[in-house]
């Protein structure tokens, strides 16, 4: 692996600096009811390129697997090293967790020049264009046959049932507007992922019966379903009429106003498509294609990629 120097901003107390994966998820729905950020001065559109030429400098969640952790062990770790081969140059991370004072603390104050994660119209970064798309999903046992063929969350055959679901996520909000909320099990939105992991909870209580289904953001249900050998059925929430969207463009995310370092990861996306997919394929991330119809992936079956 390409030596790394690792740094995180002095400014994170390290009693806060975890509040669990579960917020990217809360960057997810928020820009979808555009809520999350109002916006960034109207000096920084006009800023010109001040992007690093002497390393790569990426920034990435120190515990947020399958995305990334320390160790090197998570998608985008990977696609950080395929860029920093790209681009010649030495790879260098600063960690934050996402939460309160992401931006700030990593894009916003200059300690790096790329987040490689950010869901498309994310305010307040500028994004590339996608590298993927992928959905929330709907978890069942591939043995429950009063289920099978469930492509909505407004099917009949799920009313009383217990689904998981993440507390303050977009899928709740479909839950409440279908009256599914009263017989559905909360998981924590924020957490200390060093000791927690919702999506591991959530698959294990639908494998021992505890819930009869759950909803799940693609990459940590492909993921996790994988890693515990849940013989479960994954179903891309891509047929919601109304509600927030559950479907998402994912980006790489650079400072407003880089254009030209913008331009360039345009490229390096382009170029290297299949490879980006590729990597995304070895931790089983449900992926869509350009008429958000599932490409084929398995569930279940994996190893750990590392």
């Amino acid at each position: 692996m390409r030596q790394q120097k690792q740094k995180t901003p002095a400014l994170v107390p390290e009693a806060r600096r975890r509040r669990g994966s579960f917020l990217r998820l809360l960057f997810l729905a928020a820009t979808a009811a555009g809520t999350l950020y109002q916006g960034v001065p109207a000096a920084a559109q006009e800023v010109s390129d001040l992007v690093s030429r002497a390393s790569l400098r990426v920034c990435a969640d120190p515990a947020d697997m399958p995305m990334s952790n320390r160790e090197g062990k998570g998608f985008e770790n990977e696609i950080a090293e395929l860029l920093a081969t790209s681009l010649e140059l030495p790879l260098e991370y600063t960690w934050y967790p996402q939460a309160t004072g992401w931006y700030r603390n990593t894009l916003g104050g200059r300690h790096c020049d790329i987040a490689l994660n950010m869901v498309g119209g994310a305010d307040p970064v500028q994004n590339t264009n996608h590298y993927y798309r992928s959905s929330w999903m709907l978890l069942i046992p591939e043995d429950d046959d009063s289920l099978k063929g469930i492509e909505t969350l407004s099917d009949p055959r799920l009313k009383g049932k217990r689904l998981g679901v993440i507390a303050g996520t977009a899928p709740s909000t479909h839950l409440m507007r279908l009256g599914l909320m009263p017989t559905a099990k909360p998981y924590p939105l924020m957490v200390d992922r060093r000791y927690d992991s919702p999506s591991e909870d959530m698959i294990k209580d639908i494998v021992d019966g505890v819930i009869d289904a759950g909803i799940l953001w693609g990459p940590s249900a492909g993921y996790y379903a994988a890693q515990l050998g849940a013989p479960l059925t994954m179903i891309p929430l891509i047929k919601e009429e109304q509600g927030p969207p559950l479907a998402y463009r994912m980006t790489f995310g650079v400072r407003p106003g880089e254009v030209n370092w913008r331009r360039q990861l345009n490229v390096f996306i382009r170029e290297h498509q299949e490879e980006l997919h590729a990597i995304l394929k070895k931790y089983n991330v449900p992926l869509l294609d350009e008429k958000n119809q599932p490409i084929a992936y398995q569930t279940g079956s994996q190893s750990d990629p590392n």
